[in-house]
């Protein structure tokens, strides 16, 4: 570490903690970063990026290497029992599909070149808001700055007893990568522009849904929507006959779903008295887990991540608490708002009637972090 230089200590190798490690380090920071399984990786299977995260990308020097294998499909299109009801360009809105697996690399190659440590099997069980950091090999480091971004079971959170309140929904997902099988499908569906994301949608006479999202050119991210309640739609593997039953048209791709590894996870909302303690930010699912429901858990942690990296920054020597409540009160508001409307959808299943992406719905789509004046632009 360079004289004078400060050092920030960074929990979970995620999307959150890889960004801000990638930020800190641009900005001259020290940084390592803690991931606790033995290897760098993402779980999870696709993701849509929106503008707000992919302005992060571009700063991070990252935009090359993410567009190398992801895409802009054509359209947002929504179905209700295979009649179309929408069909959204998203004119105007910067967004893009891939793997999780590439956003990965992807940052975590960024954070690497930026001169961020990455240390994997590092289990980090506790922080105290004056700077310390605890690994479960009992070892501790002092920092400037700690960031938890460690996940929805966040330690560094837990350890400091952070009031929250969990809110969650009736329905989960199941998430599945397959072959895109673009060829098969046209076969059942000759009209369909299978390049586009397409939300298919089925309430009677029972709730079922499959967001159908192109990753690249070879890969399709599938993600199969059931009540908790229903036992044979939240099954894992999945009920092969039932899904092709309701979506016949998808059963080349279900097929493969059906071979495929999976867990159901139930939506939930996680909010948090506080995201900042003493030297403590935290970002991220450890901070704002959200509904997918507007595709922004990444993105707010993105943004966050970003903001948060810059606020620390511009913090004279002493001034880095006050710095992170003030980063808090300006920067929250835009994430709270995002995880409201998304409960929303996934409570009400909105989203069925197609549309919705306009107005307050895509105001954190639309959101420039990287703007100096962002909040002057965002107030009018």
């Amino acid at each position: 570490m360079a004289t004078g230089q400060r050092h920030a200590e960074i929990s979970g190798g995620g999307f959150a903690g890889l960004t801000a490690a990638a930020a800190l380090a641009r900005m001259g920071w020290s940084v390592r970063v803690h991931e606790r399984a033995a290897d760098l990786r993402t779980e999870g299977a696709g993701i849509v990026l929106w503008n707000n995260s992919l302005q992060v990308i571009d700063k991070l020097g990252g935009t090359h290497d993410l567009m190398s294998r992801s895409m802009t499909p054509p359209a947002y299109e929504t179905r209700m029992n295979n009649v179309i009801q929408s069909q959204e360009t998203l004119d105007g809105i910067r967004w893009r599909t891939l793997t999780r697996s590439h956003l990965h690399q992807t940052l975590l190659f960024a954070a690497r070149e930026a001169g961020a440590e990455v240390v994997a099997g590092s289990e980090v069980v506790s922080a105290t808001p004056e700077g310390r950091i605890t690994f479960a090999n009992g070892d501790s480091a002092e920092a400037d700055l700690i960031v938890g971004a460690d996940g929805v079971g966040s330690a560094v959170r837990d350890s400091l007893g952070v009031p929250l309140e969990r809110q969650r929904s009736g329905d989960g997902i199941t998430r599945f990568l397959v072959p895109r099988r673009k060829a098969e499908l046209q076969e059942l569906e000759p009209e369909t522009e299978w390049d586009n994301v397409i939300d298919f949608w089925n309430l009677e006479p029972r709730v079922l849904r499959v967001l159908y999202t192109p990753a690249n050119k070879d890969e399709l991210y599938i993600a199969l929507m059931s009540p908790a309640a229903d036992a044979d739609g939240s099954r894992v593997p999945i009920d092969l006959d039932l899904w092709t039953s309701v979506f016949p048209q998808l059963a080349p791709v279900l097929a493969d779903a059906a071979k495929t590894p999976g867990k159901y996870y139930g939506y939930q909302t996680t909010r948090l008295q506080s995201w900042t303690h003493g030297k403590i930010a935290l970002i991220g699912d450890a901070a704002h887990a959200m509904c997918p429901a507007l595709a922004q858990g990444a993105g707010t942690a993105m943004q966050n991540a970003w903001t948060l990296a810059e606020a620390a920054t511009a913090a004279g020597s002493g001034e880095l608490p006050a710095a992170l409540t003030e980063w808090e009160r300006l920067e929250r508001p835009y994430t709270d708002r995002a995880q409201d409307r998304s409960q929303w959808y996934a409570d009400t299943r909105e989203m069925s009637k197609g549309g919705q992406f306009v107005g307050e719905s895509v105001e954190t789509a639309c959101y420039n972090p990287t703007d100096p004046n962002r909040h002057e632009v965002h107030a009018l």
